[in-house]
């Protein structure tokens, strides 16, 4: 389940959002929405490239918190920009979810994970 999830946020949900939101314009905004999805590339720089039970959420220099900063300033400009900021604020909020799913299953898992306070938080406050 929590890959079909995941991988639903990444691919269908932008072409909802798209839809829904770009109407005039769906193709265009759906394929900006999906090239943002090249912020994974700082998985590269990692070592293992990938780690099944990993959450990327401050973990990887793009995925970091301050990163997520500048994606919300994203939302103040206008056109595409503002498009690339939805992509990857919607992309943090898809490997947050992830990331919740593996704390579901396995807490020792991400114990050391960067971004534990935030998991613990959520998780609390949705009773997971």
């Amino acid at each position: 389940m929590q890959t079909f999830v995941h991988y639903f946020l990444h691919f269908g949900a932008p072409l909802v959002i798209a839809h829904v939101f770009f109407r005039s314009q769906w193709k265009k905004a759906f394929l900006i929405l999906l090239a943002t999805m090249i912020v994974d590339l700082d998985h590269l720089l990692a070592d293992p490239i990938f780690q099944a039970d990993r959450c990327s959420i401050n973990f990887h220099l793009l995925h970091t918190y301050y990163a997520m900063i500048l994606y919300v300033v994203l939302l103040f400009f206008k056109g595409p920009l503002r498009l690339i900021g939805i992509g990857l604020l919607f992309h943090m909020l898809t490997d947050t979810i992830d990331c919740l799913f593996t704390y579901a299953d396995c807490k020792e898992c991400l114990a050391t994970s960067p971004a534990i306070s935030l998991l613990e938080s959520i998780a609390e406050l949705f009773h997971i």
